[in-house]
C-alpha cells in the first residue's frame, strides 16, 4: 500500500481530536486507543503490521501498526459497539509482492512466498452455513465453465485434511469485506456473508483464463488479500424499454455485474418505446403499452421505419426468479418506472392519463415525447399508486426508481386539470407541479417503507424529502453538488464516462448513441465519483454510482455485451478500489487477461486498443 500525505495530515489531527478517542476491547485482546475523523477510523496500534482502510474520499489510510485486530467503522460502531476485524498476519520469509490480475483491483496483496495449490475434483468445499449459496455458486461455477465437480459440504468445525477451499462467516466484518488467503494448506475465503461471495469473485479470476486439458486440475496461485468496497452501492442499468431481451440474457447481465463484485442492477422497465412488467389491474399496459408497430432506421432523427411490430414484457413470476436469482449473487434488482415525463406507452394504454385524451401510440422513434402524465387529475395519482403496489410485491427492494428526467411542461401549461392543481396547490409554476407530483409519490413509498430514486431533474423546482439523486447530465458534477448542498443521498450515472451506449471510440463502425461524444475505455476509468468540489462533509453523502446502458442501438445481447466491455470492467474498479490504488497502466495490463476471461465466458467484447478516444 502506498503512503500518502493525507496519512501524515490525518496524524497531526489526531493531536486535535482527543475528545473525540474511544478505548475498545475485542476477546480479551489488549487495549487499543482509537480517534474517528471524519468517515474514517484509524487505530493507533502497536505492530509493525500495516493496517488498511479508506474513507469515501477514496484516501487509502494505512495507519499505524496493530498486534492482531483492527478496527472499522461501522453503524454499529455508532451506536457505541466496536467490530474487530482479523489483521493480515505479517508476511512470510521469502515473500515476494504480486501482481494480480484481479478486476477491481484488491485493496491490499499481501506477500507471500511463490507457489501454488491444485483444485482437483478430491478438493472439498467446506463453507459455514451462513454461506451454503455462495459455496453451491463456486460450485456450479467450476462445474459449468471448468466441468471439474468439487464435494461442497457444511463444515463440522474440524479441520480436515490438506487441499480444501473453506467459506468461513466473520461477522464482525462489514459488508463487503473478506480476506483471501492460499497456501499449500487450502484456500480459504473469510467475511461477511457478501464479502465471502466477492472473495470468491477473486478466487474465480485467479483460475485459468482457458479450460484446461485435464479438467479435474485446476493451479491457483498462493496469495494474501484483504480487500472491501469503497462505496456501498455499485450499479449497472440496463434497458428493456427501447429494445425487449428476454429472461435468460438478463440472468446472463446479472452475472457479469456479480463477476465484476457490483451490488445493483437496475431495470429499466417503461418508457415511450415500450412497458416491459406485467401490471394485473391494468392488462392494457401489456397488450397495447409493451408493442410498438415499428422502430426508426438509422442514427437519431432516423432516415425512415422499419414496419417491424416489437414488444413484450416479463410476467411477475419471471421478474420474481429474477429477484431471487439476484439475490443469490447479492445484487439486489431496483425497478424504474419512469413518471411524470417517458410514459407513453401507458398513456397509449390508458388515454385517460395524458392531459389531452389521446388518442397515443406507443413512440417508434428514439427521443421523449410531449404527452406526458396529467398532473392535475387525481385519477393518475390512484393508477400510479395502484400499479406502484404490484411492483412493490414483485421487488423487495429498499429502492424503487421513478425516473422524473426529461418531462416537457408545455402539455401541463395547456391543461385546464393541471393549471387548476396549480392554482389549488398555491404552487409557482409547472416546474412547482412536477415537484408536488414527485413528493407526492415519494411520501406514498415512503409510508410503504420504500426510498425513492430519480433523476436529477427531481432537483429542480424543490427536493422530494429523502429522495436519491441519480446524478446523470455531463459529468455529474452539478447533480451531485445541488445533492448533497440539499442534504441528499446521491449516486454517479454521469453521461460523460459511465453511460456504455456511448461509442467507445470515434471510429466506431456500429450505431451508437450520437447524443453524447465518445467514451473510451480510458475516460470511464479516469472518472472520479467524489469531485473536486466536494467538501470532506458532502463525501457521505455519496452512496457511489452506475453504469447505464441505454439500449436504443443495442437490439440483439451481442451488441449490448459488445458495448459494455470492457468498460463495464473499468466501472467496477473505479467504485471499489481505493482511488489511490487506480493505475491506468497497470488496469490495460490486467485487461489482457480480462479479455480472456470475456472469452471463457462466451462474451463478445471491443477489441479495440483501450488508449484510442
Amino acid at each position: 500500500m502506498i503512503l500518502t500525505k493525507s496519512i501524515a495530515m490525518r496524524t497531526v489531527q489526531l493531536l486535535f481530536l482527543s475528545v473525540l478517542l474511544v478505548f475498545g476491547r475485542a476477546e480479551g485482546q489488549e487495549l487499543k486507543l482509537m480517534a474517528l475523523i471524519g468517515d474514517s477510523l484509524i487505530s493507533k496500534q502497536m505492530s509493525k503490521t500495516p493496517l488498511w482502510g479508506w474513507d469515501k474520499a477514496g484516501s487509502v489510510i494505512k495507519a499505524v501498526p496493530s498486534w492482531d485486530h483492527h478496527a472499522v467503522e461501522t453503524n454499529a460502531a455508532k451506536a457505541g459497539k466496536w467490530q474487530f476485524i482479523p489483521e493480515t498476519p505479517a508476511a512470510e520469509e521469502g515473500a515476494v509482492s504480486q501482481d494480480l490480475p484481479i478486476i477491481p483491483v484488491p485493496a491490499q496483496v499481501n506477500a507471500v512466498a511463490p507457489g501454488h495449490i491444485t483444485i482437483t475434483s478430491k478438493t472439498s468445499l467446506v463453507f459455514e452455513i451462513p454461506l451454503e449459496r455462495s459455496a453451491l455458486y463456486l460450485g456450479n461455477y467450476c462445474r459449468d465453465v471448468y466441468r471439474l465437480n468439487l464435494c461442497v459440504r457444511p463444515s463440522t468445525g474440524k479441520k480436515s485434511a490438506k487441499n480444501r477451499i473453506s467459506l468461513e462467516f466473520d461477522s464482525t466484518m462489514v459488508p463487503g469485506q473478506y480476506t483471501l488467503r492460499i497456501s499449500d494448506k487450502e484456500i480459504r475465503i473469510r467475511g461477511s456473508a457478501d464479502g465471502v461471495f466477492y472473495g470468491i469473485q477473486s478466487l474465480i479470476q485467479l483460475l485459468p483464463v482457458t479450460v484446461p486439458d485435464r479438467a479435474d486440475k485446476l493451479e491457483v496461485p498462493f496469495v494474501d488479500i484483504a480487500d472491501m468496497p469503497r462505496f456501498e452501492y455499485r450499479g449497472m442499468l440496463l434497458d428493456v424499454g427501447r429494445h425487449f431481451f428476454g429472461v435468460g440474457f438478463l440472468k446472463k447481465c446479472i452475472d457479469y455485474a456479480a463477476y465484476h463484485k457490483m451490488n445493483i442492477f437496475h431495470l429499466h422497465l417503461t418508457d415511450d418505446q415500450g412497458w416491459r412488467i406485467e401490471i394485473k389491474r391494468y392488462p392494457m399496459l401489456n397488450q397495447i403499452g409493451s408493442w410498438r408497430n415499428g422502430t426508426m432506421i438509422g442514427l437519431y432523427p432516423g432516415t425512415g421505419n422499419d414496419s417491424i411490430r416489437h414488444g413484450g414484457y416479463y410476467t411477475q413470476d419471471e421478474l420474481k426468479e429474477l429477484v431471487a436469482y439476484a439475490r443469490d449473487r447479492f445484487i439486489t434488482l431496483i425497478p424504474e418506472i419512469e413518471m411524470p415525463g417517458h410514459s407513453l406507452a401507458a398513456l397509449a394504454s390508458y388515454p385517460y392519463l395524458g392531459c389531452t385524451g389521446g388518442p397515443y401510440r406507443v413512440k417508434e422513434s428514439w427521443g421523449y415525447s410531449d404527452d406526458v402524465f396529467c398532473a392535475g387529475k387525481e385519477s393518475t395519482y390512484e393508477f400510479i399508486q395502484h400499479l406502484l403496489d404490484e411492483v412493490m410485491e414483485i421487488f423487495p427492494s429498499k429502492y424503487i426508481h421513478i425516473g422524473g428526467d426529461e418531462c416537457p411542461k408545455e402539455r401541463w401549461q395547456q391543461c385546464a386539470a393541471c393549471q387548476a392543481k396549480i392554482k389549488e396547490k398555491g404552487l409557482a409554476d409547472e416546474q412547482a407541479l412536477q415537484h408536488y407530483f414527485v413528493t407526492r409519490i415519494q411520501q406514498y413509498l415512503s409510508a410503504k417503507g420504500r426510498t425513492i430514486i430519480g433523476w436529477d431533474e427531481i432537483l429542480e423546482g424543490g427536493t422530494a424529502p429523502d429522495a436519491v439523486i441519480m446524478s446523470w447530465r455531463g459529468d455529474g458534477e452539478q447533480g451531485c453538488l445541488n445533492a448533497v448542498r440539499a442534504k441528499r443521498h446521491v449516486i454517479l450515472a454521469p453521461s460523460y464516462g459511465f453511460y456504455l451506449d456511448y461509442p467507445q471510440t470515434s471510429t466506431e463502425d456500429s450505431l451508437a448513441a450520437n447524443w453524447g461524444g465518445v467514451t473510451s475505455v480510458r475516460k470511464t476509468y479516469q472518472y472520479e465519483p467524489a469531485n473536486k468540489k466536494l467538501t470532506p462533509a458532502d463525501i457521505p453523502w455519496i452512496l457511489g454510482g452506475q453504469a447505464n446502458v441505454w439500449t436504443e442501438y443495442m437490439s440483439n445481447e451481442s451488441k449490448v455485451e459488445y458495448m459494455i466491455f470492457p468498460r463495464l470492467s473499468a466501472v467496477s474498479e473505479v467504485l471499489w478500489s481505493p482511488m489511490e490504488l487506480r493505475s491506468w497502466e497497470n488496469f490495460k495490463n490486467r485487461l489482457d487477461f480480462q479479455y480472456k476471461r470475456y472469452r471463457l465466458w462466451g462474451a463478445v467484447f471491443n477489441p479495440a486498443d483501450p488508449d484510442l478516444e
